[in-house]
């Protein structure tokens, strides 16, 4: 391969099965690229079996044209998704409603930035239909850079909200950078739009065939969302009615590859700590959502705790929100607000900027694990979300030991 010459390869290229950056996940016939100090790890991947290694002079462009080479040898139709919110979860959604009618590779878990995109193209295989994935930024350029690797067929964004403020500076500059997929799709590409995103209007070009979606019609049912689509019943088997607006846009985008919705109920894999829910000791329930936040998502989070509690006791774990730039403290004190008049009955804050949520607050995740140990009754529905920086995961970790 053309992509193979970017640095110092080793083994039997022809007989690559697969790619792979953590030679802990090498299988037999895969090429170990090494990347981020890798090297390291060259002797680890060997002894696991990598056909191959590959030290390359620049990672990102090394993984890049491997990527892109897999691509253009496949004739699977390929979706980027992309948006402020919701991206990862849409593209479980889509995932779900593709898999059963047509043999296709999703993006796993976040794989969505220089390195996590060509790994999902390079899982590509001769009979593959149809390639999901997700594509983020933090800043201009980025997603242009993703698209012209994979070369979508078909664009999803999601939303607009404030997010990355820090690095993009306003909604205006974040529409334009999301907006940077829509120009690499083909003429005539489908793009599935949200209708209430009048920041992303000026940029979308007039040679795409736009389709529209918004929040539906919802209500959840023992513990299932049953959502009104195109005059047709659609039912999921998530309780989080935040989820609709994302399986409406999951669901345009499968219609336009030529896929309707089953009769029987979606069941979705969520990717790791978005929305996942556990039951805990004594009839209570944990919602672990700990991924990240902003403030458009920390609103719908709350509000699920409150649907799902159902007159329980609620405890929210809320970390900061990070790259919220200048208004960043403003839109602490709303969510602090928020907080106040849903009547979340604990609060455990963590990080500097939380302390605008009001209740306890304590500096770091660990704190944040020991207080919630000692405040939890029994039959208490606890929501854990704060920004990736602040690592809440190892809450709900440390409740599960």
């Amino acid at each position: 391969m053309r992509a193979l010459s970017l640095g110092r390869l080793e083994g039997d290229a022809e007989a690559v099965t697969g790619v792979q950056v953590d030679s802990r996940r090498i299988a037999p016939g895969e090429l170990f690229v090494a990347v981020s100090g890798g090297e390291s790890y060259l002797d680890d991947a060997r002894e696991r079996g990598a056909a191959a290694t590959l030290v390359p002079e620049d990672a990102h462009l090394a993984l890049g044209a491997l990527g892109s080479a897999v691509r253009a040898r496949s004739d699977a139709r390929v979706v980027a998704i992309t948006g402020s919110v919701g991206k990862t979860s849409t593209k479980d959604i889509l995932a779900a409603l593709l898999s059963p009618r047509l043999r296709t590779v999703a993006a796993p878990r976040g794989f969505n930035n220089e390195i996590g995109l060509p790994l999902t193209l390079c899982r590509i295989e001769p009979e593959t239909e149809v390639v999901v994935t997700e594509m983020a930024m933090r800043g201009p350029g980025q997603i242009r850079d993703l698209a012209r690797i994979a070369r979508p067929e078909l664009g999803v964004i999601t939303s607009i909200a404030s997010v990355h403020l820090e690095q993009l500076g306003s909604l205006e500059n974040i529409a334009r950078a999301k907006a940077e997929l829509l120009g690499e799709l083909p003429h005539g590409a489908v793009a599935v739009l949200p209708r209430d995103a009048p920041e992303l209007e000026p940029f979308v070009p007039e040679r795409l065939d736009v389709r529209r979606f918004g929040p539906p019609e919802a209500e959840v049912r023992d513990g299932r969302t049953h959502l009104h689509w195109r005059g047709r019943e659609v039912v999921f088997g998530f309780s989080a009615r935040h989820q609709a607006t994302n399986a409406a846009a999951a669901l345009t985008a499968a219609a336009a590859l030529g896929v309707e919705p089953p009769s029987e109920p979606v069941e979705v894999d969520f990717s790791i700590w978005r929305s996942q829910e556990i039951e805990l000791p004594g009839g209570g329930l944990l919602i672990n959502d700990a991924w990240n936040a902003n403030p458009l998502a920390m609103r719908a989070a709350l509000a699920h705790l409150l649907e799902r509690a159902a007159g329980r006791r609620t405890v929210a774990v809320l970390g900061e929100m990070a790259e919220l730039g200048d208004g960043a403290s403003a839109y602490h004190a709303e969510i602090g607000s928020l907080v106040r008049e849903l009547g979340i009955e604990h609060v455990i804050a963590v990080g500097g900027l939380a302390r605008a949520y009001g209740g306890e607050w304590v500096a770091d995740a660990r704190g944040a694990a020991e207080r919630l140990r000692s405040a939890l009754h029994p039959g208490d529905v606890v929501l854990i979300k704060g920004s990736r920086s602040v690592g809440l995961e190892v809450v709900a970790e440390n409740l599960g030991s």
